[in-house]
């Protein structure tokens, strides 16, 4: 359970933020002087450099938002330059990309986060330039929404297993849902009818927090409120939900920790966007008190079932119920330990709660619900303050990785395991390291009195 630090404050990181701004500066020079293009997006690191791994192309705007992030960070033109040119040059294909569910991943991490450094007045506010980034998520919001199942109360975005499946991951990707329907575009299908964006987002919101996120009602004998399943599996036929499942997890009835990260971040991203949609545009999908509603209820729950299962300094072990951790008692009641001989932890999956639980807790003392929103905020304090030491911050200039003990795929043994080790440890991952950059961002801004870190459009650009 975490240990949760109550006195900790925004500016007592300020160095160790800046530490990582340093060692992250290098990383991201050595993945470009290395990087072959042919060879696909980088994904993980095998002895400390970065390598492509096949399943599906969901990490390359991970690479180049980096880059923008560095830029956004430390005001660093190589750095923009870098992303900016590896955007326009590399990123096109995944903006119609129709056999994925990733389109928040790749495109709000780089054409995203430049359209919101033009509007901040962070880099020239260049029309063409700005109708570029625009078309750009346009295009991505609609190919994301093209892929739809509809079930009997409702309908999600497939993952790409197919139209039966759907994912928790893909509550982040929503993202871009979101921008396209700022921008007032909407998905056009046969017979040149209309398909409203935010209709969708909500919907597939919905039917992830009703079947992927468990509240401790009774549903089944694992049901403990606040664990994911990883996939919800629906019977195309008749749109009836089947039963759970789980792809990177270890089973359907337990939870796979980064997936649980990516629901607690997720709902509490989408907590913060319903503030900059109006009222008459949330009420024809259930209006603003009920949609609000059960995306509070998810964020909440993830968030606090988060704080159970992690170990004292906040970092995860890859699933709740991974088998060699009956070999570790106690082992929640101390801080993680990535060099056990049982389990590997997950270090992304920290990178990504520690903002879920930042973001719900300001969410929540801005609604004035405090000290419930001072919790989560601490927590994800102490979370983030654990990956900005040892042995999670990497310096060594010799790695490639900026956040070590990262996981990807324990089921399918992708994950490296060094010479003298019995599990993988010592790695990084694409998603790890760019969502550990965010969430010092996000505390930096904060520190320093800067604009809100936040996905969603501070205008319209109807």
């Amino acid at each position: 359970m975490l240990k949760i630090d109550h006195g900790l404050i925004a500016a007592d990181l300020e160095v160790k933020i800046r530490k990582l701004w340093e060692a992250s500066a290098e990383k991201i020079r050595s993945i470009e002087a290395g990087a072959d293009p042919a060879a696909g997006s980088p994904v993980f690191t095998v002895a400390g450099r970065y390598t492509s791994r096949g399943w599906t192309e969901w990490t390359q705007g991970f690479q180049f938002g980096s880059a923008v992030l560095q830029f956004d960070a430390t005001g660093e033109k190589e750095f923009l330059d870098l992303g900016r040119q590896g955007t326009v040059e590399r990123m096109a294909v995944h903006l119609t990309h129709a056999g994925v569910h990733d389109h928040g991943f790749n495109n709000i991490s780089t054409y995203g986060n430049l359209l919101r450094l033009m509007d901040e007045g962070r880099i020239a506010a260049n029309p063409w330039e700005r109708h570029f980034y625009a078309l750009a998520l346009q295009c991505s919001g609609a190919t994301q929404a093209r892929r739809w199942t509809k079930i009997r109360d409702g309908g999600f975005i497939y993952s790409f297993n197919g139209p039966h499946s759907l994912f928790v991951d893909t509550i982040r990707t929503l993202r871009v849902l979101a921008v396209a329907h700022q921008m007032g575009y909407g998905l056009m299908e046969e017979g040149d009818r209309r398909v409203s964006l935010l209709d969708r987002l909500v919907s597939h919101a919905r039917t992830t927090a009703e079947y992927a996120v468990y509240y401790g009602e009774g549903r089944d004998r694992y049901d403990v409120c606040g664990r994911v399943a990883h996939e919800s599996v629906f019977n195309t036929n008749d749109g009836s939900y089947r039963c759970p499942n789980s792809q990177q997890g270890y089973s359907p009835f337990t939870t796979w920790t980064r997936g649980l990260a990516w629901a607690m971040c997720g709902f509490a991203e989408e907590l913060e966007l319903l503030d900059r949609i109006e009222d008459h545009d949330l009420a024809p999908y259930g209006g603003r008190a009920e949609i609000e509603a059960f995306m509070l209820r998810a964020a909440k729950a993830t968030c606090g079932f988060y704080i159970e299962i992690v170990c004292a300094d906040g970092v995860p072990y890859w699933d709740t119920g991974a088998p060699g951790l009956a070999k570790m008692p106690g082992a929640l009641e101390r801080p993680a330990d990535p060099f056990n001989d049982y389990e590997p932890v997950d270090s992304s999956a920290a990178a990504i709660g520690a903002q879920g639980l930042l973001r719900l807790g300001h969410y929540l003392q801005s609604k004035g619900e405090d000290p419930e929103g001072r919790t989560y905020w601490q927590a994800g304090l102490t979370v983030l303050r654990s990956l900005l030491g040892e042995p999670y911050l990497c310096v060594d200039k010799g790695h490639q990785g900026l956040i070590l003990h990262s996981i990807y795929h324990r089921p399918n043994g992708w994950d490296y395991v060094p010479t003298g080790r019995k599990i993988p440890c010592g790695e990084s991952s694409m998603w790890g390291d760019y969502h550990a950059r965010e969430a010092a961002l996000y505390v930096q801004r904060i520190i320093r009195g800067e604009p809100y870190l936040s996905f969603a459009l501070k205008d319209q650009h109807r």
